[in-house]
């Protein structure tokens, strides 16, 4: 496990950056003139560049290796953000919030390090330790934004530029390659024919596609809340900031240490669809609930939920893919994920429109019919395994 620290850093300062942006995204945009629709449409747009670079890195990683990958997209996302903060048009905005979502694109190259690093017993508490990586950023991130906010909605931005260039230099000096050099580099390019053969696989497969249904929902969920605390709630940008720093502390104690011993006591079957049910239920509750301390602990409740269903699925589809295809699968899984947090905010706007509780209540719905799917991936992953073709 300590060959993961470097990789572990390069994702916790990566997302530290991304989730500076977060509680101020909405804020910020609105000063260029957006409104509902266009501002969940900005956070789309971050997630569809995601969804077409993820398999691209992912596989290019399997041929080049995982350090050159993580290099390049660390230092593409640096000039991104510096663009984001220095952008005068909601048409820039747009520009350089597209380029970072392809850089941020990354993080399937980072769940390659870990398999490569770990046995298939410790899969999962790896693929945890990434995840409490993403709790970390969520948590260190939007409570530097929202306390920074204070100063102009631009110096967070500025302040997550240069973070990400103190990110490029480390994982210059302290990143190592973790591919294995004997392993068998695949012969295969990336096209459809490869992209929809993975998420045709009979059991990877249905993982993959619960990933994509319930990152939709919890989609849908995250990019209108901020519109509905400001706009319902009378929330300001500090006070959103604490509220998914707090949620983000929650994902660092379940993903960071909790994951690993509920692993060994029920397996990662039981967990997906527990998490779920706890997902689904969350979202009905979240806009009964009064600001500030009944909607933290709403929120506390989604990220155990999302702390105990999200790495237990990447530790199942890691387990299935052969060694030489986990770049390229985890990133098939992470590009099924993108696209949905792309699909879930181009929807949101349009949803919150009809009323501003709606896009909860359409995220709960979703997840809920969505147990019998987490139910037929578990039995799935029960039978024997097989490689892709």
């Amino acid at each position: 496990m300590k060959a993961l620290i470097p990789v572990l850093l390069a994702v916790v300062l990566d997302l530290v950056g991304f989730g500076i942006v977060i509680p101020l995204l909405t804020f910020y945009a609105e000063e260029y003139g957006a409104g509902p629709v266009a501002v969940t449409l900005l956070m789309a747009v971050y997630s569809l560049a995601q969804f077409l670079m993820a398999p691209i890195w992912g596989g290019l990683s399997d041929r080049f290796g995982r350090r050159p990958i993580m290099l390049f997209s660390i230092g593409m996302a640096t000039v991104c953000l510096a663009g984001f903060a220095w952008a005068e048009s909601l048409a820039l905005l747009f520009v350089f919030r597209t380029l970072h979502g392809a850089a941020a694109a990354n993080i399937s190259t980072a769940q390659a390090c870990v398999a490569d690093s770990t046995t298939i017993e410790n899969r999962a508490k790896g693929m945890g330790l990434i995840g409490a990586a993403f709790g970390v950023g969520f948590t260190v991130g939007p409570f530097i934004g929202g306390e920074l906010s204070v100063h102009g909605l631009a110096a967070p931005i500025w302040f997550a530029a240069g973070l990400s260039a103190l990110n490029f230099v480390l994982a210059v000096a302290w990143l190592k390659e973790t591919r294995k050099p004997d392993t068998v580099r695949p012969t295969r390019s990336i096209h459809p024919a490869t992209f929809f053969a993975v998420i045709k696989h009979p059991i990877v497969g249905a993982c993959i596609l619960l990933t994509f249904v319930m990152t939709c929902a919890f989609a849908l969920m995250e990019s209108s809340f901020t519109l509905f605390a400001e706009h319902v709630r009378d929330l300001d940008a500090r006070l959103v900031g604490r509220m998914f720093g707090i949620a983000g502390l929650t994902m660092i104690v379940v993903q960071g240490g909790l994951i690993g011993r509920l692993v060994k006591r029920f397996g990662e079957g039981p967990l997906i669809p527990a998490g779920v049910a706890i997902l689904s239920i969350s979202l009905f509750a979240l806009p009964f609930a009064p600001p500030v301390i009944a909607m933290t602990a709403v929120f506390v409740v989604m990220a155990i939920g999302q702390g105990i269903s999200s790495p237990s699925i990447h530790s199942l589809i890691s387990k299935r893919a052969r060694p030489e295809e986990q770049g390229f699968v985890l990133g098939t899984n992470q590009s099924m994920s993108a696209l949905a947090r792309a699909l879930g905010p181009t929807a949101a706007g349009w949803i919150y429109l009809g009323g501003p509780a709606w896009p909860f209540f359409v995220s709960g719905t979703i997840l809920a019919l969505c147990l019998p799917l987490a139910l037929t991936a578990v039995r799935q992953t029960k039978t024997k395994e097989s490689g892709l073709g």
